[in-house]
């Protein structure tokens, strides 16, 4: 079947829901014409405000997503939404579909909700993520929430990928050591505690307020919002820090330097998949893993002669 790669396009930005999904299956499966619509997408990007929420699993992200969506299409925004969820060991696609806890959204025009496999790509993230997230910008919308499958040792990639990132925590569930452990200190743009009619929900506050104050770190002071997602309680307050963070980056000009490291990471992945796929059909890897182990060849010569490879085609 011939693909009109621009007629997608134009019907993905006349708000089609159809051709913005097209357009994240080619991103997903890696189509043979990806270039072409990368190309072809690029003219109109950058205007969404792209914002991650991760957290501990069962902290409510889902929830919070769907609240946050409710509050930002009465402002009315056009949402993208990509839920990265695990994959799935047999078929490889996304395992818990978080779009069936956003069904409230699923027949308003203004929104868009997609579940990406992970495909055992590492950091809680899709690795097509970015490029589904230029196809959200392309297509309108104003903000692309991204929710992650959860937040660990190496589950940190959303901040390389949003402007915003906001943690979700919540009380009776060591909140205040997984702050500590995976390093969501240094993630968080903005910190939530959800559950906050629970037991225990002033703790984490206090927690957090005592970790943020003895990392003594500069800028942006990181607001922490309490929330109850499941009744709706608290979404006002969060669009509230979310817009105020945004300005805070605009004003001091860290929404172009977070926007450079972003498309930086993005040009890398993409130059390091290309490598790998050339050199994994060669078996040119495997043979120079071989020598390193035989001990014929050094790790860095043995890189050398990939980077080489690279360069002249060969």
């Amino acid at each position: 079947m011939s693909l009109d790669i621009s007629e997608l396009v134009d019907r993905a930005r006349e708000g089609q829901p159809r051709a913005v999904a097209k357009l994240i299956s080619l991103v997903e499966d890696a189509h043979p014409r990806l270039r072409e619509v990368a190309a072809a997408l690029t003219p109109f990007t950058g205007h969404a405000r792209v914002i991650g929420l991760t957290g501990p699993p069962g902290v409510g992200k889902s929830t919070s997503t769907s609240m946050l969506l409710s509050v930002l299409r009465k402002e009315g925004k056009r949402v993208g939404v990509l839920a990265i969820d695990p994959s799935s060991p047999f078929s490889g696609g996304a395992l818990l579909g978080d779009r069936i806890r956003m069904t409230e959204h699923a027949t308003d025009p203004g929104v868009f909700i997609r579940s990406m496999a992970t495909r055992g790509h590492l950091g809680g993230l899709a690795w097509a993520t970015p490029q589904a997230v230029r196809v959200l910008d392309a297509a309108g919308f104003d903000v692309v929430l991204i929710e992650t499958v959860g937040v660990g040792q190496s589950e940190v990639d959303v901040v390389r990928l949003a402007d915003t990132t906001v943690v979700l925590l919540a009380p009776g569930m060591g909140d205040g050591i997984q702050a500590a452990k995976a390093g969501v200190l240094e993630i968080a743009d903005v910190f939530v505690v959800n559950k906050a009619d629970r037991d225990g929900a002033r703790t984490v506050v206090r927690d957090l307020k005592q970790l943020i104050a003895m990392a003594h770190r500069d800028g942006w002071p990181q607001p922490i919002v309490p929330m109850v997602a499941a009744r709706g309680e608290g979404g006002p307050d969060l669009v509230r820090a979310l817009g105020e963070h945004h300005d805070w980056l605009e004003a001091h000009g860290e929404l172009d330097r977070r926007r450079v490291r972003r498309a930086a990471s993005e040009v890398e992945a993409i130059a390091l998949r290309e490598l790998r796929a050339a050199d994994f059909q060669a078996g040119r890897l495997n043979d120079l893993a071989a020598r390193v182990v035989d001990r014929t060849l050094d790790p860095f010569a043995a890189a050398d002669v990939l980077l080489d490879a690279l360069r002249t085609g060969e």
